[in-house]
């Protein structure tokens, strides 16, 4: 399997929806490493590292994010494999 990373910016309605959660539990049933967390600026932000179909699903998945989210866009970029262990929340 190809590890890669990638680092992802959400924007929309994304704080006080359980986004942090609900992106911990979907990249742990992808079997992703990394973290999630709130910014200031009202985004989310996203490093996961695992396979590159896996990585790809979680993308996907950052456009809906939890039911009360409102996901205006996704920008992602790809970023040099590191060894994590688990996916926390920051």
């Amino acid at each position: 399997m190809n590890k890669l990373g990638i680092h992802c910016f959400v924007v929309g309605r994304v704080h006080g929806v359980c986004f942090r959660a609900s992106t911990q539990r979907k990249a742990l049933a992808l079997e992703l490493s990394g973290w999630v967390r709130n910014i200031e600026d009202g985004r989310v932000e996203v490093m996961a590292f695992g396979g590159a179909q896996q990585l790809e699903l979680l993308k996907e998945w950052l456009w809906q994010g939890p039911p009360a989210a409102k996901v205006t866009a996704v920008e992602c970029i790809e970023v040099v494999w590191e060894e994590v262990i688990g996916f926390v929340i920051k």
